[in-house]
């Protein structure tokens, strides 16, 4: 092979590593901080979420006067039509039968046999108004106005404890995304890179094998490479439009999608103690904060449960409405239920053993978080070391790039053991920006499992290392 000509397919074959390296992401930049606002702003999840918590707010507030007293006006308008029929042939047989026993003299006089007619029609039609105001006032319930009250507010709670998972399950997804088009996107540029100068090496290694310079074996080695090169390429280029699409429907962006701003990162230090991340976890999980919440629900049915063995004293009144002879009753009423066809000590047990069940949830709850979290702790410690292991392997792999491009250059070398050093460091490249990948969901999988995933951000902003 001519030496000028080993020397310019050497240049070109080992000039995109540096290309691909020097690449970053478009202008219009979106760093994660960013885009974690819009991912607040605009998941229909999270807004589904919220407004399961202002429903539950919201009854809360309309329960608050439960328990007190109630006032209400009535009124009508009437109109009315009576009919009463009345027999009148008894009054008739009276009269006949007084008229036998007068005096013979006064029987001659011409007193009718029916002075009456046999029956009469009394018939009535008026019309009327009437208004009324009543007022009701419990003065004992047993308790089961504030068992009402607390149930519902146990509820709120409830939903609230499910939107605050809701967020923090939106920011792992969005880190997943976010740092996960990044990493596709820098695969695809290496690939591309790559398969470029194998293009260009093929269209050399066709003009040396017409020159006579080359084997035909190697021809068709560097053949097949070129086609490899193409698979790769196409194959990584579908992955990152792919990646670029999820990050899209995740900040429901409208237009061009904006590039992620925010680099691969990692922070060279350990994180701190993992009691500290465990403590925090058994504070602020919402998982926790829901069991808590169902074993409030349970202590409130069990209450109102109770309330309903008890007697209940309420107060009412009312008053008609009109100026004079106004009809107003008032008085104090008490209801006691003797006997029920429900079981009310076995509902009563019933209830309680809910509470029960949410206290062992708890317990439960707590030792599965703990151990989440220490996995997530150490998953994230792990990929911080193997990142760093890495760099005696990155160093290593353009060490012998630079030497398999000098070797070409001189002669010494093949252009087969070129692309295997190209090869290499696209591979170890990929494989450092996966592992940086990999620290960035795993750290933000810990801060998820311990309720802290608004702090994701600064844990990107205190990172000492940047895979740009």
């Amino acid at each position: 092979m001519p030496f000028a000509l080993r020397s310019t397919l050497a240049a070109a074959l080992s000039s995109w590593a540096l290309v691909a390296l020097a690449q970053t992401p478009a202008a219009d930049n979106l760093s994660y901080d960013a885009a974690w606002s819009l991912v607040k702003a605009n998941s229909d999840k999270l807004a589904a979420a919220q407004a399961a918590v202002d429903h539950k707010t919201l009854q809360g507030q309309g329960l608050s006067g439960l328990g007190g007293p109630s006032v209400a006006v009535s009124g009508a308008a009437y109109h009315y039509s009576a009919s009463l029929d009345v027999s009148l042939d008894p009054i008739n047989r009276g009269l006949a039968q007084a008229t036998q026993m007068l005096p013979p003299p006064l029987q001659r006089l011409p007193i009718p046999a029916n002075p009456f007619p046999s029956n009469y029609t009394y018939k009535k039609e008026d019309s009327n108004t009437t208004a009324s105001v009543s007022a009701t006032w419990p003065l004992y319930m047993g308790g089961a106005s504030d068992a009402v009250r607390g149930l519902v507010n146990a509820q709120a709670q409830e939903a609230q404890a499910d939107a605050l998972r809701t967020r923090d399950e939106l920011a792992t997804l969005l880190v997943q995304r976010y740092f996960g088009a990044q990493l596709a996107t820098k695969a695809a540029r290496l690939r591309q890179a790559a398969f470029a100068n194998v293009e260009k090496h093929d269209q050399s290694a066709e003009r040396m094998l017409s020159a006579g310079v080359m084997a035909r074996v190697e021809r068709l080695q560097v053949r097949a490479a070129l086609e490899e090169a193409r698979r790769n390429a196409q194959k990584a280029q579908d992955d990152a439009e792919l990646a670029t699409i999820a990050l899209a429907r995740t900040l429901r962006a409208q237009g061009p999608v904006p590039q992620a701003a925010t680099p691969l990162f990692l922070n060279s230090q350990p994180l701190p103690g993992l009691e500290g991340f465990i403590d925090a976890a058994l504070r602020q999980h919402p998982g926790l904060a829901k069991v808590a919440a169902k074993k409030a629900q349970a202590e409130r049915l069990h209450d109102g449960e109770d309330a309903l063995r008890k007697p209940q004293v309420f107060a009412f009144g009312q008053h008609q409405l009109k100026e004079k002879n106004a009809d107003w009753v008032a008085g104090v009423g008490v209801r006691w239920s003797l006997w029920d066809t429900m079981d009310r000590t076995s509902l009563s047990a019933a209830t309680q053993q809910l509470v029960v069940q949410a206290e062992r949830s708890d317990a439960q709850a707590r030792s599965d978080i703990a151990l989440l979290v220490e996995r997530n702790w150490r998953l994230v410690d792990q990929a911080r070391r193997q990142y760093l292991a890495q760099q005696p392997s990155v160093d290593l792999a353009q060490e012998v790039l630079r030497l398999r491009t000098a070797a070409l250059a001189q002669g010494t070398g093949t252009a087969l053991e070129l692309l295997d050093a190209e090869t290499q460091f696209a591979k170890v490249h990929t494989e450092r920006a996966q592992t940086a990948y990999d620290y960035a969901v795993a750290l933000a999988q810990l801060l998820e499992s311990c309720g802290l995933s608004e702090d994701m951000g600064a844990y990107v902003a205190r990172a000492d290392i940047r895979v740009e």
